[in-house]
């Protein structure tokens, strides 16, 4: 055994001896483990007894680091039943002695060990290929190193992750070290052992002694040298060959060995009654060299820190362990928050997005608990967040839930992602109350035919402004994706079925392999496939009501995308693709984190239309969010267009597949809205307005408010609080903000508050926030608005008659036959997603305020079973809106020269 090993005893670990380049758990039969810790530890003391030293002290010094390591490890699995640490080894060399007391302590601690192999010739980025797996894989708590002498660069102890560098070899933990941060690092096991053996057995004190370091190089040297001057010692380091030695080792009191000693230097260079302490492996071996002369002729002590450092180093597992329990607990935030200066008159959105300087990504995920392991940074300011998180934080309560809808809006928008912005820069940067907005992500038919943009707006929104509104992460393209994929699946199959015999297809389909023909499990699936109805895509709508990868790829196979020549249906599952277009979908299935411009954080995550699908952003970032902000704090999501069909949805679909129980609904209105419900004129995005909705007018606020009305009674069907926030603009009257309020408290709202944050930014929402607040701690009776079990026909009749407040509902005999085909396949327990205008409570866009008297036409009725939800088709509505006659693309160009947007919103 070489010096390279022992000297680097922090590097090294417990575990089987495996033959390959791979893992191979410690087995409770194997040869070693049969051996024992006793044999190898009395191998070890037979070869000590002649070598000089207190054996027994350093046996019993051994002994009591394993036991208490053990008591330890013991304790915390207490607390963490299935919590199993695990130590993996990287060995590419051929010292296995030290490997056999390693998986020997291990084993007597409680401490499970993987052992890799590697050929002793793997090169440098072969050895750190494999500690990069190993630092990814989140079944491992510590990595240590078994390697040939001049294997050992900076590269390869640097490519160990700190946190799971339990031999302390890494520069971070060396730095932690050399700033007496002990608690969160790991010390090298051999420096370690060097100094229970001086304290404890060797010299009664060390403060004041000369301690001489001959052959010790790396982190071991810097180790020992640091310990050694914490504790009073004066230090000196040197090579065997340095001219000055002789004199060197006269001096000193102490003297530790990282090395072999040459045979041309002579032991009576070292005074009699000096302390020697060995750091090399030739001690365990019995090849001590010289031990016997050092004894025998000058008198002096000779320690070898042997196993000593082996249980050391295990010591060094548990503690991490420790470190890696607390680290998967609940962080508290440390937000930064950035600062806001307002200018009057407001500029243009992307003016103001592009004078702030948005936070790096990974700071901000730091500062709100996210692990480094935790996201996956896409650029500076965009990051994907791991699943992962809600196995972390599963015992970790969840902040209140807070739902942002609205009136029917008109077409100039009503601000709800504005009014969730403000809300949650109030919350956070100005009353320091922990918040996350989770927004849907625009989808290019908005951004470049109607709006322009959906990041919010004025000193309310997410930044970088131009990233949100275009390709973000790319999820909306993985989507087209896996449309386009599956279109192809279905073109394929036809082609083939076409233009092939049936004995072709059959042979082509179920092929003859090791002479069986067999069926594959997606084949013998489509046996029990219980579908009768084609749909257009859902992958959209499954990715924003997914809760897992598993319930992903589940809803995926359950689409029903064609019927068969006897009219079955065919779903994906069927044709082979489920686990394709789980492929393509693996990476948009996590929420994107973005901020807002105060720097607090976002989550954007899918993007369902809610006029013809559930109009909400996703599950999984809703629940992710909400273990984030902890029990006290505050998560808002928007649902999109007004109450009666996003909040719909929100609470009896999405509501349904979450589980999450909202505590609060933020109602948005605007005067100038309220005035069109109240009889005023039409009004075009872009156009100047007229002056009924620039000048005061009480009473059209007044007869409009009964739509506000409508929307809070909407509301209260599910039990939830409302507080209504009127968003103001300039051209508002005192008397017209006082009029709304007054008529939305005695409505029955709980609060009404005017908001200013489109050009005060958070500050300008803070009465808002401290009203949402108080609402969220008021009694919650909240309960969905009709049971499952109910026929379709009821159930499409109750959200007619009681949300848009229709007579009743007259279905086609397509819609009648549909339903007649779903209750009969066993579909109809699935909730309703009612496809309708949102420009209005009824079928008809021009109907504003409280239309009544109305029969809801059902033209048709769907079903997305993948996604989970049966969809009517009220009147005319179209599932395929196009592009208007002048969309707003024709002002957005991009500069060649500094590469800016323009024309953007």
């Amino acid at each position: 055994m070489r010096f390279s090993a022992l000297c680097r005893l922090s590097r090294g670990a417990a575990a089987p001896l495996a033959g390959r380049k791979g893992t191979a758990p410690l087995q409770a039969g194997s040869p070693a483990t049969r051996r024992g810790t006793a044999s190898t530890w009395g191998r070890w003391e037979k070869q000590q007894a002649g070598g000089g030293g207190s054996c027994s002290a350093r046996g019993s010094v051994a002994g009591e680091i394993i036991q208490s390591s053990k008591k330890v490890l013991a304790s915390l699995q207490k607390g963490h039943p299935t919590f199993m640490p695990t130590l993996a080894i990287v060995q590419a060399s051929d010292e296995d002695l030290v490997q056999e007391i390693n998986q020997n302590f291990a084993k007597e601690i409680g401490l499970h060990v993987i052992h890799i192999c590697l050929p002793q010739g793997s090169s440098e980025d072969e050895i750190v290929g494999e500690i990069l797996r190993l630092n990814e894989d989140p079944t491992v708590h510590g990595v240590a190193l078994h390697l040939s002498e001049n294997a050992y660069s900076t590269k390869i102890l640097n490519a160990v992750k700190p946190e799971k560098d339990v031999d302390g070899v890494s520069d971070v933990n060396l730095g932690r070290l050399v700033r007496g941060d002990t608690y969160n690092c790991s010390v090298s096991p051999t420096a370690s052992a060097v100094m229970e053996l001086l304290e404890k057995i060797a010299v009664k004190t060390i403060d004041g002694k000369k301690v001489l370091l001959v052959g010790t190089c790396g982190p071991l040297e810097a180790s020992l040298q640091c310990l050694l001057q914490r504790k009073g010692a004066m230090t000196m380091s040197c090579q065997w060959k340095t001219q000055q030695l002789q004199s060197k080792l006269h001096q000193a009191d102490v003297v530790v060995v990282g090395s072999t000693k040459p045979k041309e230097i002579p032991v009576s260079w070292i005074r009699p009654g000096t302390t020697i302490v060995s750091c090399y492996p030739d001690f365990l071996s019995g090849e001590h060299g010289y031990g016997q002369d050092l004894k025998y002729s000058n008198q002096s002590a000779v320690e070898a820190v042997g196993p000593l450092a082996i249980a050391v180093r295990m010591q060094n597992m548990v503690k991490t362990s420790e470190r890696w329990i607390r680290s998967q607990q609940y962080r508290e935030w440390n937000l930064h928050c950035l600062k806001l200066q307002p200018l009057s008159p407001v500029p243009s959105d992307i003016e103001i997005s592009r004078g702030q300087s948005p936070k790096a990504v990974d700071v901000l995920a730091k500062e709100i608990g996210l692990l480094a392991d935790e996201i996956e940074i896409y650029g500076q300011t965009k990051a994907k967040v791991r699943l992962s998180l809600l196995e972390r934080l599963k015992d970790q309560p969840d902040g209140k839930y807070v739902l942002v809808a609205g009136i029917t809006p008109t077409p100039l928008g009503e601000g709800k992602s504005t009014v969730t912005i403000g809300l949650v820069q109030a919350l956070t940067a100005h009353l320091n109350v922990n918040s996350f907005a989770c927004l849907r992500q625009p989808s290019q038919g908005p951004t470049f035919g109607v709006k322009g943009g959906a990041a919010g707006g004025g000193y309310a929104q997410v930044i970088p402004m131009e990233e949100f509104n275009l390709h973000l992460t790319g999820d909306i393209h993985a989507i087209t994706a896996a449309n386009n994929l599956l279109a192809a699946a279905i073109d394929a199959r036809i082609l083939h079925e076409s233009t092939q015999s049936d004995k072709a297809l059959y042979n082509r389909l179920v092929p003859v392999v090791n002479s069986v023909r067999e069926f594959s499990s997606i084949q013998l699936a489509r046996l029990k496939a219980q579908f009768d109805i084609a749909v257009a895509s859902e992958i959209m709508a499954i990715l924003a009501l997914t809760t897992s990868l598993a319930d992903m790829k589940e809803r995926l196979g359950k689409m029903v995308v064609a019927n068969d020549k006897n009219g079955q249906p065919v779903t994906a599952e069927d044709l082979g693709v489920t686990g394709a277009l789980a492929v393509l979908m693996k990476d948009a299935i996590k929420p994107t984190l973005m901020q807002t411009l105060e720097g607090t954080p976002v989550f954007v995550h899918a993007g369902p239309f809610a006029n013809i699908a559930h109009g909400n952003s996703s599950v999984l970032a809703d629940k992710i969010a909400l273990k984030l902000v902890g029990e006290g704090g505050f998560v808002v999501t928007e649902a999109g267009f007004g109450a009666d069909i996003g909040m719909e949805k929100f609470f009896n679909i999405k509501c349904r597949a979450s589980g999450l129980v909202p505590s609060v609904v933020v109602l948005v209105a605007t005067v100038r809205a309220l005035k069109m419900h109240g009889g005023g004129p039409n009004v075009t995005a872009g156009a100047p307005l007229k002056k009924e909705y620039t000048e005061e007018n009480l009473q059209l606020v007044a007869d409009g408010c009964c739509n506000l009305q409508k929307q809070i009674q909407i509301a209260q069907l599910f039990g939830v609080p409302v507080v209504v926030a009127l968003n103001v603009f300039k051209t508002d009257s005192h008397a017209e903000v006082d009029l709304v309020c007054e008529i939305a408290k005695q409505s029955g709202a709980f609060d009404a508050v005017p908001c200013n944050h489109w050009s005060a930014g958070g500050r300008g929402a803070v009465e808002l926030a401290q009203a949402v607040r108080k609402a969220a701690s008021q009694e919650n009776s909240f309960k969905y608005l009709y049971n499952l079990e109910l026929p379709i026909i009821e159930k499409i009749r109750i959200i007619a008659q009681k949300v848009y407040g229709a007579e009743d509902i007259e279905l086609s005999p397509e819609a009648q036959s549909q339903i007649s085909r779903y209750s009969k396949q066993g579909f109809g327990n699935l909730p309703i997603c009612m496809a309708k205008t949102h420009l209005s409570l009824s079928h008809q866009p021009e109907r504003k305020g409280v239309p009544t008297g109305f029969i809801l036409p059902i033209s048709d009725v769907r079903a997305s079973i993948g996604a989970g939800f049966i969809y009517p088709l009220v009147g005319t509505m179209s599932t395929m809106p196009g592009l208007p006659t002048r969309p707003c693309f024709y002002d957005i160009d991009l500069d060649p020269d500094t590469e800016q947007v323009k024309g953007l919103f």
